[in-house]
């Protein structure tokens, strides 16, 4: 788990609770053939990102494991969740670099999105975890990381808790106020996550394969 330290680790198995979160990651991650060939032009760049949202359609699957982990789902600051069960957290800074798949050069998408003020929380047996701050990390290695806090006290920053397949991610369009949309991203939990609430709760049921939902991201 990157930079999990053995205090939060400790800490969480206590409260009987997962979190996993982190702060902001590597503004550029170098791409695989970056040493072998010419960089091609992007397809699109937002060398500052100013605003927009990060969507997430949770999985079936994922709420599911919340009610069998008897977990209560919350929303922090400007984050929001519908009732068609789509979580909502606006973007507050960042930038992208993206290439058409079609032009063989990876990774495609490149760059790092900050989500600060807003956040997602978990609750049970009294013991409220929040995660905040979210930041996503595309690369060779997508993930998100973000700030943990247990009952309103941080104990830990710039740790993982979603690992990104950027597979599945479509190719970019643009709707009708010229934001870029990237969609299709597959959100599952990070294998640690999967080991920590498997011990935290007794059970072998998650694993790294989990998939929390879809992702779609939406940048002015």
């Amino acid at each position: 788990m990157r930079k999990i330290t053995k205090t939060v680790t400790t800490t969480l198995a206590a409260a009987g609770l997962l979190i996993g979160a982190g702060a902001v990651g590597s503004a550029f991650v170098a791409p695989a053939n970056a040493a072998t060939s010419t960089i091609p032009a992007p397809t699109a760049q937002i060398p500052v990102v100013s605003g927009k949202t990060t969507q997430v359609a949770l999985d079936a699957g994922f709420l599911k494991a919340l009610t069998t982990l008897k977990l209560t789902p919350g929303v922090i600051g400007g984050a929001t969740l519908s009732k068609s069960g789509t979580l909502t957290f606006p973007i507050t800074g960042g930038f992208i670099d993206y290439w058409s798949p079609s032009l063989h050069y990876r990774p495609y998408v490149q760059g790092n999105l900050l989500h600060e003020g807003s956040g997602i929380s978990l609750t049970a047996g009294g013991k409220k975890v929040s995660l905040e701050d979210f930041v996503i990390h595309p690369g060779n290695d997508s993930y998100i990381s973000g700030t943990v806090l247990l009952n309103g006290k941080t104990v830990g920053t710039n740790v993982d808790i979603f690992r990104l397949d950027g597979s599945t991610l479509n190719p970019v369009t643009q709707d009708s106020s010229g934001d870029y949309v990237l969609k299709g991203t597959t959100v599952y939990v990070s294998d640690d996550a999967a080991a920590l609430l498997n011990k935290t709760y007794g059970t072998t049921a998650v694993t790294g394969s989990l998939k929390v939902g879809i992702a779609t991201l939406t940048v002015k």
